[in-house]
């Protein structure tokens, strides 16, 4: 089977050679430690997002650089910088205050913390909707005519837009405001909410628009992050009412352009919001992080195969070696042989995990996706 064949009979439960084999990526300092401790293995990847690494095997696939942010971004600036940390402005409006120890790639070994964000009122929205004019000649790659002909005569899936690459309703009032703020303005400013709401769904739309009247897309990825351990941070009566007639919207007019799923991303547990995306046809759930004590059986056993899902294996059970990984990767059999699944790590791998046991749960793993149980052993 080429590899768009593999995945589109694994999401539609049909007989496959191997389920698909995807990953995420890594943190920049799990790239520096695997290039100390395996620099030839590792000498071709990327830093952070994996996009078919041949060293692991990994199925390919190939994303449209659809660019849906800022234009222009908001101006980097240093607001103060010691020894130990760095008060900025971003390229996304948002000052935050970072420890400078422990940076690799860009990425931290910590969150940074937030300290202000660009709507702070309904009047200052107007100035973030001067940067998000959609479908500017600026959104799209240079070469995108001579691609499309290369694309026409594909064998792997082809998605719009890199990971992270749409902000999805929840994930973009949040970096506007603040988790803080958009929970207090769902209340305060409800007009401004269905404002920002109808307003992504129409800047996705009209962006996505010119690609997707020249070539159909395999699947595309609406990132959220709405949800922690505890549960989601919005309840799914001000989901229902904000979002999910704009998200319908915005799946309908994929459908109608042929597109084959509708992926969203979240980590934490957002099991309470999911018959809300399934209503408005949303087809595939991501990473299912558990961290947030959800599982992927349990959302299938709940939901059935209406509910495609990627992800669910256990970041935390990798630095713990071999025959951990190998009891935890048989747990998801029934998942695999059953379809509709993707078996990744719950999200980027982190930097205790060494060169050598990811290397066994890329091994281990590709046993589980040729349902080579006895492997497992």
């Amino acid at each position: 089977m080429t590899d768009l064949e593999r995945f589109v009979a694994c999401m539609e439960y049909r007989p496959v050679d191997r389920c698909p084999n995807h990953e995420l990526g890594a943190w920049g300092q799990t790239m520096a430690r695997w290039q100390q401790e395996a620099s030839a293995a590792v000498s071709g990847f990327t830093w952070d997002w994996f996009v078919g690494e041949d060293a692991l095997g990994l199925d390919h696939r190939e994303y449209i650089d659809v660019n849906y942010g800022f234009l222009p971004p908001y101006p980097a600036e240093v607001l103060e910088e010691t020894e130990e940390y760095l008060v900025a402005r971003n390229a996304k409006g948002i000052v935050t205050k970072a420890l400078k120890t422990g940076t690799v790639y860009g990425t931290r070994l910590c969150m940074d913390q937030y300290l202000d964000f660009p709507v702070r009122r309904p009047a200052d929205f107007a100035a973030v909707q001067q940067r998000l004019i959609p479908a500017q000649p600026e959104r799209y790659p240079a070469d995108l005519d001579r691609q499309i002909q290369r694309w026409q005569q594909r064998t792997y899936p082809l998605v719009l837009g890199r990971n992270a690459a749409a902000n999805g309703f929840y994930w973009r009032a949040r970096e506007l405001m603040g988790t803080e703020n958009l929970s207090l303005a769902w209340y305060d400013y409800p007009d401004l909410l269905h404002e920002m709401m109808e307003f992504y769904a129409d800047f996705i739309i009209q962006t996505s628009r010119p690609v997707l009247e020249r070539i159909r897309v395999d699947y595309f990825v609406l990132n959220e992050d709405l949800a922690g351990k505890g549960g989601p941070l919005l309840g799914p009566e001000t989901y229902r009412r904000f979002i999910v007639p704009h998200l319908r919207r915005l799946v309908d007019f994929f459908r109608s352009h042929g597109t084959r799923y509708i992926a969203l991303d979240t980590d934490g547990d957002p099991t309470a919001l999911v018959p809300l995306m399934l209503d408005a046809g949303v087809d595939i759930l991501w990473p299912v992080e558990r961290a947030a004590e959800i599982n992927p059986l349990e959302l299938r056993r709940r939901f059935g195969k209406s509910l495609r899902l990627w992800g669910g294996v256990d970041k935390r059970v990798l630095p713990l070696g071999p025959a951990a990984i190998r009891q935890h990767l048989r747990e998801l059999v029934p998942l695999v042989e059953a379809g509709g699944y993707i078996p990744t790590i719950d999200h980027t791998v982190q930097p205790d995990v060494s060169w050598d046991n990811f290397r066994y749960y890329m091994d281990a793993k590709m046993a589980l996706l040729r349902g080579d149980v006895a492997a497992l052993e």
